[in-house]
């Protein structure tokens, strides 16, 4: 299954002119990411407040990550402060795959912008987090946190937006995606035999391992007559006939 290192911003200092603080609310953001991320398949790791951004790079190069995406607000430079607003995906020029995340996100991010027309895919080679990454990477800059309706629009959707980034991402993984559904415990029951744990909702994908009969999963979203499950740190989709939750 996909694996993202999600890095909200570090950034306690950049404050919000409603008040809290970038870094404040982009934790919001990606608390109420994980469920959804959860109930979709994506398995992740998140950053620690504590760290500094050559921390967390090192952290997200250390590990087998098929996207880093990085979450942030913007602010305008000291002539046009409050001034602007607008939603900037970042990724780095000479990455595919990044536009192809990037390109994905913004695009499904007008979907819910106040003004569609601002939301824009912009290449990078300066930015750290975007260009230091070994794996893909995004960065968000979800809006204005000096522009007042930019800053009150963050706080007032934290889980719309939450909700739209992670709509974003089965749709670059080729997944589908899954409403946030409340974690269930389940056992295996085939009768005899194993319970095959797949990469993707379909008989035809690659297993990535085996359950044994009456071994306990949780069970974290459903699609169509596929559990999305945990088997002891390992996340996959299994037939539901052989689960009982």
């Amino acid at each position: 299954m996909p694996r993202i290192y999600l890095s909200p911003s570090l950034q306690q200092n950049n404050p919000y002119v409603i008040g809290g603080s970038e870094e404040y609310y982009m934790n919001l953001v990606a608390d109420a990411m994980e469920p959804y991320l959860l109930s979709s398949g994506i398995a992740f790791t998140r950053n620690d407040p504590e760290q500094t951004l050559s921390q967390v790079i090192a952290q997200s190069n250390a590990g087998d990550y098929d996207l880093h995406l990085a979450l942030h607000s913007n602010a305008a430079g000291e002539a046009n402060a409050g001034q602007v607003r607008g939603t900037d995906v970042y990724y780095y020029t000479n990455s595919t795959e990044g536009k192809r995340a990037a390109d994905i996100i913004a695009e499904n991010f007008k979907n819910i912008y106040p003004d569609p027309s601002r939301v824009r895919s912009v290449p990078t080679s300066s930015l750290a987090e975007v260009v230091r990454t070994r794996a893909p990477s995004v960065l968000v800059e979800i809006a204005y946190h000096d522009n007042v309706p930019d800053a009150e629009w963050i706080r007032d959707n934290i889980n719309a937006i939450a909700r739209n980034l992670v709509q974003s991402l089965p749709q670059y993984f080729g997944i589908p995606f899954i409403e946030a559904q409340p974690a269930r415990e389940g056992r295996v029951d085939t009768v005899r035999g194993n319970l095959n744990l797949r990469s993707r909702p379909s008989m035809d994908a690659p297993i990535l391992t085996t359950i044994p009969d009456g071994s306990a999963v949780t069970v974290y979203g459903q699609w169509q007559d596929w559990y999305v499950v945990n088997y002891m740190g390992t996340i996959g989709y299994a037939s539901s006939r052989y689960i009982e939750v």
